[in-house]
């Protein structure tokens, strides 16, 4: 699945009260807790995306939280790593190139065959396998080797120092036994995994939903509920009306449409803070987008700020860049006004010769400043900052085109076409950036789709991933920063807060900073084992 791949087809409550009915049979007795409560039933959320595949080698949870699986490492409610399948923190030596985990005692798979250090080599070494179809293949192309002397004993070779290399192993284990004479690319795996972690699948109908029952060996401990259904609802309006009519538990939405939601009894908006940001990704292919100047202009024209007052009604902040204000990475000298500066824009315009015509577009070279903005016709949020991009583009003599269209229609019009698109992490710059400005992935899908390119950008990358050094990363990624902001391949608009409709009868949620993806696994239901519904 693409970053930014979504699905559609909704499910009639009927049919989804249907399969509740059936996880709660199939569980044995209600799950107790550790309040000593007992959970009544499984606990049903709702999201936009759904996955193209349930196996981690091919991209399923990269980050953890996948609800099936565990990595060796997970991330707590402050996004700090702690053991998950490693008995302890791995280690890392010296020179930075070895680091050596060692497993957990009697961990588990849902079909009850042990966990082994050969797993755990086997996982790592598909991804790192050219005949499997894995987008992970770049964020290790560090890993020299990945060996077991033991079969509690997992030890990774690099090539040279990662930094951020301990938190690529949030990756989920699946087992090797499982893939015995099978094509990993095409494995029945891929739709029914086994793994370890807390939940176990038990259906999924693709466009529909995602059935899962608790995992009653679960190493961590008994989830507190007896199972989650994952209800895929692609538009929001229609995800928005199924949370009102009671068909789930938690649901995320647009803030305009979550906001309908306060005050309501039984149920609560939460806004949760993130490094999910979106922008408008400007081709450099596109006759009128590859001139800088125009990308410049229309930079300056952005009023973010009546962004995030007017279609995120507060619930978010303006943006800037790909390195959250947040991060101990960010550039303070990479920012904005956040309001519009059309003068600006416009002596930008001008000085690079685009002039207005009679009906106020700007024109060079009998060539009017014009270009398509798609959006995918399901997101209403994009949807809305599209219209509001187009609006002050229009303010500066740059006519914009807004069209709302599937993904399989976006796609193969991403090197000419712009697009209203979404990233960010809230965990390393390197996991993100070096793939979608780094020149080896220029026009590789949502890898880099307009085809940016920029020596300086791409040896800040490859700088801020192959030292450890603190100071030395924070430079580096300084520059990267500084030049994408000079090029401008991309006008940042916001920083959202993923806002989420959670009704009362549900406790142990606990938000914590997400990422921009966030459907089934990292989003508020990232510690869904822990959730109750207490009638």
């Amino acid at each position: 699945m693409s970053p930014e791949h979504v699905t559609s087809r909704s499910v009639r409550l009927p049919a989804l009260l249907g399969i509740v009915l059936l996880v709660v049979a199939g569980c044995a007795s209600p799950t107790p807790s550790s309040t000593g409560r007992t959970g009544n039933g499984p606990v049903v959320v709702a999201t936009a995306g759904e996955p193209d595949t349930l196996n981690p080698v091919l991209n399923y949870g990269p980050d953890g939280a996948s609800l099936i699986f565990d990595g060796l490492v997970a991330r707590d409610a402050r996004n700090q790593l702690v053991p998950a399948l490693a008995r302890e923190m791995p280690t890392v030596s010296a020179d930075g190139r070895t680091v050596t985990a060692t497993l957990r005692d009697g961990v588990l798979f849902h079909d009850g065959s042990p966990l082994t250090a050969g797993d755990v080599v086997f996982t790592y070494q598909a991804v790192l396998d050219p005949k499997v179809d894995s987008t992970l293949r770049s964020d290790l192309d560090m890993l020299a080797s990945v060996t077991a002397p033991d079969p509690t004993t997992v030890v990774f070779t690099l090539k040279h120092p990662y930094a951020p290399f301990v938190q690529r192993l949030a990756l989920g284990i699946v087992p090797a036994k499982a893939f015995e004479g099978q094509d990993v690319n095409k494995a029945e795996f891929n739709r029914r995994p086994i793994g370890t972690g807390p939940y176990r699948m038990t259906s999924w109908t693709p466009g529909d939903r995602l059935v899962l029952a608790a995992n009653e060996r679960y190493w961590g401990g008994k989830p507190a509920n007896p199972g989650v259904v994952v209800a895929f609802v692609a538009d929001d309006n229609v995800r928005a009306q199924r949370m009102r009519a009671g068909e789930f538990d938690a649901a995320e939405l647009p803030p305009k449409l979550a906001t309908g939601f306060d005050g309501q009894a039984g149920q609560q908006v939460r806004k949760v803070p993130t490094a999910d940001y979106r922008g408008v990704m400007l081709p450099m292919g596109n006759p009128v987008l590859g001139d800088p100047a125009v990308r410049r202009a229309l930079h300056a024209a952005v009023d973010r700020q009546a962004m995030v007052s007017g279609v995120l009604g507060g619930a978010g902040e303006p943006a800037f860049g790909p390195v959250p204000p947040t991060s101990e990475f960010a550039e303070p000298s990479v920012t904005g006004r956040p309001t519009a500066d059309r003068a600006a824009a416009a002596a930008i315009l001008d000085a690079a010769g685009w002039t207005p015509g009679p009906d106020g577009i700007r024109a060079r070279d009998g060539r009017q400043a014009a270009f398509t903005l798609m959006y995918p016709a399901t997101d209403s949020l994009r949807k809305e900052l599209a219209l509001a991009f187009t609006a002050d583009a229009r303010k500066i003599g740059v006519a914009v085109t807004p069209q709302g269209l599937t993904w399989d229609a976006i796609t193969p019009r991403m090197r000419t076409d712009a697009l209203v698109m979404g990233y960010g992490t809230p965990y390393d710059p390197d996991f993100v950036s070096f793939k979608l400005f780094g020149s080896a992935f220029a026009g590789q899908g949502f890898f880099n789709p307009g085809s940016y390119r920029s020596a300086t950008v791409d040896a800040a990358l490859q700088a801020g991933r192959d030292t450890t050094d603190p100071a030395a990363r924070r430079a580096a990624y300084a520059t990267f920063q500084k030049q994408l902001a000079a090029d401008v391949p991309w006008v940042f608009l916001t920083y959202l807060q993923h806002t989420y409709v959670v009704r009362d009868t549900v406790t142990g949620v606990t938000p914590r900073v997400e990422p921009h993806e966030h459907d089934v696994a990292n989003s508020l239901w990232w510690n869904v084992h822990t959730w109750e519904k207490t009638s």
